[in-house]
């Protein structure tokens, strides 16, 4: 049986690629390779940074499977997006860099994955966007408050209302995406994410400092601001105590510093 979602480490960086072509529309098969493949990354000390991908040329993912959502009931569908809700809760709270590397169209749950990620770099042509709603549903796996996050509720009510899709330079215009990268291939396009992703890893990449920068953005976004700040204080003083911190301050001014992810 092929492997729903491919997943290949190198050098610090788990590549995870959503493998359903053409559209790489998600099943509750891939969700549970994909929350499997996470873990995966999560528990691996040699992976620092994770890129999330689609297979092929144009598409990322255009969200869940709509025949096979056709022919299951209510409670399979609500069920089926609690647990995507939750693999996108587990991606966006694992302690390392999760980089959505958008190759092709994300739409409907498709963006939701990729919101869910911390930085989205974008191949140029692609369209991204909430579009639930021109088939008369909604987003529901977490897709609609992490963009109200983003981009505000008026922006964000108004681009899912109308289940705008955006050009990759819109979508950075509104700091949707970070970067976009011109390939003529989806594995240049790929190597590109890879080599940007690495830029994060050691020896030059402070990984630990990384992942409590995560948890400070996403929890303390959450928080009454003296709450946050005290979150950023605990997280920052943890760090004091690893060898990274103990490198970075050692070599100030004298070298760059060679971090090794402990």
């Amino acid at each position: 049986m092929n492997s729903l979602v491919q997943y290949t480490t190198d050098r610090g960086v788990a590549v995870l690629t959503l493998s359903d072509p053409p559209d790489n529309a998600y099943t509750f098969e891939m969700m549970k390779e994909l929350d499997a493949a996470i873990l995966d990354a999560r528990f691996d000390n040699d992976v620092h940074v994770l890129v999330l991908t689609g297979h092929g040329e144009t598409h990322f993912s255009v969200g869940p499977n709509l025949n096979v959502l056709r022919e299951t009931d209510p409670a399979f569908h609500y069920y089926f997006t609690l647990h995507a809700g939750e693999t996108m809760a587990r991606l966006e709270a694992t302690p390392k860099l999760c980089i959505a590397a958008l190759n092709g169209r994300a739409s409907s749950g498709g963006l939701e994955l990729a919101l869910a990620a911390d930085l989205r770099v974008a191949r140029r042509g692609v369209a991204i966007g909430l579009t639930d709603v021109e088939l008369g549903l909604l987003p529901a796996a977490g897709g609609i408050q992490r963009l109200v996050r983003a981009v505000g509720k008026s922006r964000a009510l108004g681009l899912i209302a109308q289940s705008t899709l955006l050009t990759a330079e819109e979508a950075l215009g509104l700091g949707l995406v970070h970067r976009i990268v011109e390939a003529e291939s989806h594995e240049a396009f790929v190597a590109e994410a890879v080599s940007f992703a690495r830029t994060f890893c050691p020896p030059h990449g402070a990984p630990l400092a990384l992942g409590r920068l995560k948890r400070a953005v996403h929890a303390g976004a959450e928080m009454a601001l003296g709450e946050a700040v005290s979150l950023d204080r605990e997280l920052a003083g943890a760090l004091l105590t690893t060898a990274d911190a103990k490198e970075g301050l050692g070599s100030y001014g004298r070298r760059r510093p060679t971090f090794r992810g402990r």
